[in-house]
């Protein structure tokens, strides 16, 4: 049998701990790794989610606002001064639009901050239309 430590005597399976301790934190570095999208891609999918041409904002206006807001980053995260935090490829403000776990907000999208930050754009992107819906357009950003 193979030891990794050779001072720790097979009955321990201390060297077993160590390499499940070693798989589970590099499972959580790939976790928390940003989701880089191309503007190509952004595009397929901010189409696919009805952007183009919504409330008169081209896809082009939401994929420069991206790019402009995160780099196209989905983990994004921006603290501010006033003690807020925005979130994701949108940078979707704390105070007024979601849930954080420290501070007691609006949360008008009626979503964690949390899922802001995730490869899965569908909170974000509901939450930017709703932003776009009830504030001056794009102005807000």
């Amino acid at each position: 049998m193979f030891q990794i430590f050779n001072n720790v005597p097979p009955s321990t399976g201390l060297g077993m701990k160590a390499a499940g301790t070693l798989a589970l934190m590099g499972c959580l570095i790939a976790a928390v790794e940003p989701k880089l999208y191309t503007r190509c891609k952004l595009a397929k999918i901010f189409s696919r989610a009805g952007l183009d041409n919504y409330r008169g904002f081209s896809l082009g206006n939401w994929i420069c606002m991206a790019y402009y807001e995160s780099h196209y980053n989905t983990t994004a995260q921006t603290d501010l001064e006033d003690g807020s935090t925005d979130y994701g490829i949108f940078q979707i403000n704390s105070y007024t639009w979601c849930r954080h776990a420290k501070l007691q907000e609006k949360n008008h999208c009626h979503v964690a901050c949390s899922a802001l930050i995730t490869d899965d754009l569908t909170d974000a992107i509901i939450c930017a239309k709703k932003i776009v819906k009830e504030t001056d357009g794009m102005n807000y950003w």
